[in-house]
C-alpha cells in the first residue's frame, strides 16, 4: 500500500499537513481597523480645530476695528495708513513698503511713523497684507509698481516723494524708481533685498493647491503662535499692548494667503527681471543695512555699494539690529532719513 500524507495521523491532525496559527490572521486583520480608527480620530481633531479657528478669527475681526483707508485700484482694493504731519518743518511725503509676509505693515512701521511725525508718512499695504485684499493678479514687479502708482495718484500725494521699503520691497523700489523717476525725490532701503538673478530662465509659477493656507486654516499656526509667541511678536519695546494684540491676530488671519504665496513664488522671476537694472544716477539713495552680528554685514554693505556705485549721492549705513531694523532703531533711522532727504 502506498504512503500518503493524509494516511498518517497524530491524534486528529494529519502528519505532513501544514496548520495555520489561528491567532496570526486575526492580528493582521486588527491593524487596518486600528489605522482606520486613528485616521478618523485625527480627521475629527482637525475638523474641530478648523471650526474653532474660524470662530475665533470671526470674533477677533468683529472686536478689532480695521485701521486705515481702502483705496480701489485695478484688481481690488489696497489699504493705506496715513500720518499727515502737522510740524512746522514738514518733510517730504514718504511712502513705506513692507517686507515679504509682514502681516500688518500699518502697525509694523508704527515706531518709525511716530518718529517721522513731521513727515507726511503713508504706509501702503500691498495685496495680501494688512487690510488689503488677499487675492490679486500675478505679483510681478510691474503689477506691484503700477498698483502703488495708482494708489498714490488717487490719494493726490504731493510730488516728488520719498520711496522707502523693507526687505523684498528692495525689488519694487528699484523697479518703481525707474518707471516713475520724475515722481521720486529719494529712495530709502531698510535692509532691502538686492536682486541676484540666476543664470537660467525660470518657469512661471503654476496654479495649484495652497497647502500653507490650508494648514493655517486648521488652526495649527494659532497653536504654534500661542506656544511660542516670540516667533510672531516684534523685538523691542516700541509697540503698545493694543498694537501687539492686533499684530498677533493679523499674523493668524493673513498667514499663507494667495497673494503672498504668489509673490513668494515669483521672487526668482522678479529678480531676473531686474538683471542689470540700477538706480538713476541722479536719484539719492540711503541704504540701511542690518548688522545682526553674524559676520555678514560687510558682504551686505559691499553688495549695496556695488548696486549704488553709479548713484552720485548715496549712503550705505549699517545699524546694529535685526532684519526688521525699524523695530528697534526707529529713532536713529528717522534722524538719518530727515538729514538725508530734507535740504539744508
Amino acid at each position: 500500500m502506498g504512503w500518503s500524507p493524509t494516511s498518517l495521523r497524530t491524534g486528529d491532525t494529519a502528519v505532513g499537513t501544514r496548520v495555520e496559527d489561528p491567532v496570526k490572521p486575526r492580528r493582521r486583520r486588527r491593524w487596518p481597523r486600528r489605522l482606520g480608527i486613528a485616521a478618523l480620530v485625527v480627521l475629527g481633531l482637525i475638523l474641530v480645530s478648523t471650526v474653532a479657528n474660524l470662530l475665533l478669527e470671526q470674533r477677533e475681526k468683529a472686536t478689532l476695528a480695521p485701521y486705515g483707508e481702502r483705496i480701489e485700484v485695478a484688481g481690488g482694493a489696497l489699504n493705506v495708513v496715513r500720518n499727515e504731519s502737522t510740524g512746522a518743518h514738514q518733510g517730504p511725503p514718504t511712502i513705506l513698503l513692507s517686507g515679504l509676509g509682514t502681516a500688518a505693515p500699518g502697525l509694523d512701521f508704527a515706531p518709525l511713523v511716530r518718529e517721522l511725525k513731521d513727515f507726511d508718512v503713508i504706509v501702503v499695504e500691498g495685496f495680501g497684507y494688512g487690510y488689503s485684499d488677499m487675492e490679486a493678479s500675478a505679483r510681478t514687479n510691474e503689477h506691484i509698481s503700477n498698483e502703488l502708482h495708482e494708489v498714490l495718484a488717487k490719494l493726490g500725494v504731493r510730488q516728488p516723494y520719498v520711496l522707502a521699503g523693507h526687505s523684498i520691497a528692495g525689488f519694487y523700489l528699484l523697479d518703481y524708481a525707474n518707471r516713475y523717476r520724475p515722481e521720486v525725490s529719494a529712495v530709502v532701503g531698510i535692509d532691502a533685498t538686492i536682486p541676484k538673478p540666476g543664470d537660467h530662465p525660470l518657469e512661471e509659477p503654476q496654479a495649484g493647491i495652497n497647502w500653507v493656507k490650508l494648514v493655517a486654516g486648521t488652526g495649527l499656526v494659532r497653536v504654534v503662535a500661542s506656544l511660542a509667541p516670540g516667533l510672531v511678536d516684534p523685538d523691542g519695546s516700541a509697540y503698545s499692548d493694543e498694537e501687539l494684540l492686533r499684530m498677533h491676530a493679523m499674523v493668524l488671519w493673513n498667514f499663507g494667503n494667495d497673494a503672498v504665496a504668489d509673490e513668494t513664488a515669483r521672487i526668482g522671476n522678479n529678480a531676473a527681471a531686474l538683471r542689470g537694472v540700477t538706480y538713476p544716477a541722479d536719484l539719492p539713495v540711503l541704504a540701511f543695512i542690518a548688522d545682526e552680528k553674524d559676520g555678514r554685514v560687510a558682504a551686505k554693505a559691499a553688495a549695496a555699494e556695488d548696486l549704488l556705485k553709479n548713484v552720485a549721492r548715496h549712503q550705505v549705513l549699517p545699524l546694529e539690529g535685526g532684519h526688521y531694523l525699524h523695530w528697534t532703531q526707529a529713532q536713529r533711522m528717522a534722524e538719518e532719513i530727515r538729514s538725508f532727504v530734507v535740504p539744508g
